[in-house]
């Protein structure tokens, strides 16, 4: 199972470790990948997802899973996280189409 997180697609990244002596050697940073289960309030549903802390954390900070999608953009996102933001969408628009009749 490859280390990187399902929602972001955020891979391990690659860096300096640098001595007391400020002598360099390659190292690299891995995620702190857990597994959970997200609901989304909009589709009723639970999802299971391989997630960075850090992408917890900015749910978390957006509000949850739903907010998190729908305000982060598409390009950022896994392949798996655009297909729940497609589904969103279109239960969003489908909800303002039965409003907008009913207020009329």
């Amino acid at each position: 199972m490859s280390r990187v997180c399902e929602l972001t697609n955020r891979k391990k990244a690659f860096g300096n470790k640098v001595s007391h002596s400020n002598r360099k050697a390659r190292r690299i940073f891995l995620l702190n990948l857990h597994n959970v289960t997200l609901i989304s309030n909009i589709l009723n549903k639970k999802f299971k997802f391989r997630v960075a802390i850090r992408t917890l954390r900015t749910i978390d900070y957006k509000g949850d899973l739903d907010a998190f999608l729908l305000n982060t953009r598409t390009v950022e996102l896994s392949e798996k996280a655009q297909k729940i933001k497609r589904k969103l969408k279109k239960v969003l628009a489908k909800q303002e189409v039965e409003l907008g009749i009913s207020d009329a």
